[in-house]
């Protein structure tokens, strides 16, 4: 994933969230809904938001690499 210089409000990482989570692991959902009910840094909104771009796209491999990621942030919140 290429860095990025925007920083993405938490209302931009929602709906980044809205548009994959059809692609997502089922058990991922609550921790989301845990996640935006929470305010975060800028930092965590960015990682979070570029986790999730173009998460459909993905390869398996890729993907796996995402979600250790997206676990790691959204079980320390």
């Amino acid at each position: 994933m290429s860095e990025c210089k925007l920083n993405h409000s938490q209302e931009d990482v929602k709906g980044k969230y809205e548009s994959q989570v059809a692609f997502l692991p089922e058990n991922m959902k609550e921790l989301f809904k845990q996640f935006f009910s929470k305010e975060h840094s800028q930092e965590l909104l960015n990682e979070v938001f570029h986790l999730l771009k173009k998460y459909d796209l993905a390869h398996s491999e890729e993907k796996n690499e995402r979600n250790h990621r997206l676990y790691m942030v959204l079980k320390n919140v």
